[in-house]
Order: C-alpha cells, then sequence, then structure tokens
C-alpha cells in the first residue's frame, strides 16, 4: 500500500459520522510575536481529545467493513487509547490498551470510561507495545499498532485535507512527531494534493528518534525516550511511517522541554486552550525561530489537549522559569535583624513579588554573622526580571541566578 490519496478520501469518508471538523484560526497574537501569519487548527478539541481517533476509528472501521475484527489489542501513552477506546465502543467491539505505568491518570481514567479494559506496564511507549503484542498472541485479538499502519496514517492525514480546504494558501504545514504517523499522513496527503505546501515535523529534543531519522535517512532508534511531551515520547519510529517522511516531509526540527512549557503556558494566557505538551510543539518551534515562518502562512496543528491537572502546575512553573517570568537568586546577608527587611523593600521597590525565601548558614564559605538566601521572585518578563537584577547590584547586593 502506497497511502494515495483516495486512501485520504476513503478515510475523510469513514470518520464524517464520528469525528468533529475542528476548527482552523488564525491568531493575532502570535503572528504579530513571530512575523508570520499564524494560523492554529485545534485538534485539542477533537472527540478524546486528540487527532488520534483518526486514525483509530479509520482503522478499526476498516476493519469492520472487511469482517476481519472481533476484538482488540493497542498500546498507547494516552490518546491512541482513547481513540482506539471510542472507536471501539462506537463499533461494539471488545478492547484492551496496555499503557505505560507513568501514563497520565486523566488518559487511563477517559480509556477505561470509553469500555476499554486498560493493561498498565513498563516504562514508555516502546515496553507497552511488546506487552500489547504478548496479549495479541495469547487472546487472539487484532493488534492495533498507533502510528506504522497505512490505514492509521490515512485517518491522520485526513486533517490535511481540511486544512487545504478551509486555507489553500498555506504555506506550511507543522506537524507533532512521535512514532510519525501523524506527519507522515499529514505530509503524503498534502504533497499529494500541493506539492507546494511545506510539512514540518517537529520533536523533542529528548525523544530526537525521528528527527536523527530523517537527517541520516535511515531508520535511528534511540536508547531512551525522556521528554515532558508524552504523547511524543517514543523511542523507535514506523519503518513505514519513515519511509513515508523521508519521502514526503521538508524537514524535523526539534524543541526542548522548556520551549514546550513556555508555549503551553502562552496557548493558556493568550488563546485560553489547554494544550498539551506533545501539541504545543508547533507553536514552540515557531516561537523559537526553529522554522522561517516570516511572511508566511503557517498552520500549528495544536494535536491533543489531554493533560493530567496535576502535572499542569509542574509545566506552568518551567513555562514561568524559561520565560523569566519567575527566577531564582541568590545573595548573601548580614545575619542581623532588618536585614531581610531592607532586601524586601528593595524588591518591592522594583515591583518584584518574593514568592519563596530560604536562608542558608551552613555553607563553608560563609562568615559565622552572614546567611546566604535564596528568593524567588514573579516578575513580568525577560526585560523585568533584568532590571530587578540591576536594582538589587545597585543597592550593594551580590546577585547569583540560580535558573539561567
Amino acid at each position: 500500500m502506497k497511502l494515495e490519496l483516495k486512501d485520504f478520501e476513503a478515510a475523510a469518508k469513514r470518520l464524517a459520522p464520528i469525528i468533529h471538523r475542528t476548527k482552523l484560526e488564525r491568531s493575532t497574537t502570535f503572528s504579530n510575536m513571530s512575523g508570520g501569519e499564524i494560523y492554529f487548527k485545534y485538534e485539542n478539541q477533537q472527540k478524546t481529545g486528540s487527532f488520534k481517533i483518526r486514525g483509530a476509528a479509520n482503522k478499526i472501521t476498516a476493519l469492520v467493513e472487511r469482517g476481519e475484527v472481533s476484538s482488540v489489542v493497542a498500546s498507547s501513552a494516552g490518546n491512541h487509547a482513547q481513540g482506539v477506546a471510542y472507536a471501539s465502543h462506537v463499533n461494539n467491539i471488545p478492547a484492551t490498551i496496555v499503557m505505560p505505568k507513568a501514563a497520565p491518570i486523566a488518559k487511563v481514567s477517559a480509556t477505561e470510561g470509553y469500555g476499554a479494559r486498560v493493561v498498565l506496564h513498563g516504562d514508555c511507549f516502546d515496553d507497552a507495545s511488546k506487552k500489547a503484542v504478548e496479549i495479541q498472541e495469547k487472546e487472539g485479538a487484532t493488534f492495533l499498532h498507533p502510528f506504522d499502519d497505512y490505514e492509521v496514517m490515512a485517518g491522520q492525514g485526513t486533517l490535511g485535507i481540511e486544512i487545504l480546504e478551509e486555507l489553500p494558501t498555506v504555506d506550511t504545514i507543522i506537524v507533532p512527531a512521535g512514532g510519525g504517523g501523524l506527519l507522515a499522513g499529514v505530509a503524503a496527503c498534502v504533497k499529494q494534493i500541493n506539492p507546494r505546501v511545506r510539512v514540518i515535523g517537529v520533536q523533542a529534543e529528548g525523544a530526537p528518534a525521528i528527527y536523527e531519522s530523517f537527517k541520516q535517512k535511515k531508520k535511528i532508534a534511540t536508547d531512551t525516550a525522556k521528554t515532558i511531551a508524552d504523547g511524543i515520547q517514543v523511542k523507535e519510529p514506523g519503518d513505514k511511517t519513515m519511509e513515508i517522511i523521508n519521502k514526503y516531509a521538508d524537514d524535523v526540527v526539534l524543541v526542548s522541554d522548556a520551549d514546550i512549557s513556555a508555549a503551553i503556558l502562552l496557548l493558556l494566557e493568550r488563546t485560553k486552550q489547554v494544550v498539551e505538551p506533545a501539541g504545543a510543539t508547533t507553536l514552540a518551534a515557531v516561537l523559537n525561530n526553529k522554522i522561517d515562518v516570516k511572511g508566511k502562512k503557517v498552520v500549528c496543528l495544536l494535536s491533543g489537549g489531554n493533560i493530567d491537572v496535576s502535572f499542569i502546575h509542574r509545566i506552568i512553573e518551567l513555562g514561568l522559569a524559561s520565560r523569566e517570568r519567575k527566577f531564582k537568586f541568590a545573595t548573601t546577608l548580614p545575619d542581623v535583624p532588618g536585614s531581610l527587611e531592607r532586601l524586601s523593600h528593595v524588591l518591592s521597590e522594583a515591583n518584584a513579588n518574593i514568592v519563596m525565601v530560604q536562608y542558608d548558614r551552613m555553607s563553608p564559605d560563609l562568615d559565622p554573622n552572614e546567611a546566604i538566601i535564596h528568593i524567588a521572585c514573579e516578575v513580568s518578563g525577560r526585560e523585568h526580571s533584568r532590571r530587578v537584577v540591576k536594582t538589587l547590584e545597585d543597592n550593594g547586593y551580590n546577585v547569583v541566578m540560580e535558573n539561567r
């Protein structure tokens, strides 16, 4: 199977009664920030909270049409799990989903809520995948790969059809990449409709298997995959996906976890959208100049919104720090009454809000009458943080930054 345009059209027809056609909107805020004309494709508002339902539903519906399935088993970091669970429910087929032990609680609960049996196993997707194959062999279920499957890719690629129908003059489409199903599907679909449009994948620095594979033009598996973007935390891309990505994609770039966190925070503040780390990689790539968007019409695919509520505060903290909305420093004070009050007054005059104070009297380099104090402050941004530091130094404090 080659993933021809007719495959994407057939997938779109199958999916029409099942999924939402998510909105595509221009963002004035991010257009002004980047110098490009930035549009968001809001797949975080898709049923089950991510694009994954497209591939899962297309695959399962096609199997049902052919009479080839009675039960299914899948492995997933979370979003594919919910897509399979939902599509199986719609088609009245039993589903078992194997997820990594560290999968977000929200994704586990949602998957079970769609009626699937959840098995927690291993530390990442690859470990869960091996367990799913064991269950498939033991129980005789049909294994649904989350990305290395042509009908799954065809389902994901229907996003390309929707984008080109609504914005035919688009110049660049930016797509998150983990195992490669979404990037392969969108690239193959878009390039067969309009080869002029550039399709670029984005990976997290801590899980760069597709980036390395694309650059070296051969499949590369990484020893580890460590990133806050659990949806793209994959050590080994698919054989089929890499073949298609190498054929159709224009480039693959990397972003850091700090970049991703800052993008999530900006999306919360400016668009009021909850976007999971994997989905925010596309905006992170734009804002950190990983892709040339100046003067171009660019679609950032926000691939999902399934983020564990208990994890949001950690991402926000990292995002605040990376944008220097929050910074931490140390300085030495005389260990006498009034020293902290004077320092607090200087910070107050500089409009910095103290959120953490910690004393250290145990350092061997300290004079007996001194103490090191560690302070975290909230400020309005990078320039404000620099003004605060200068104000402290002008008042005689030796400032040592602790989060740069």
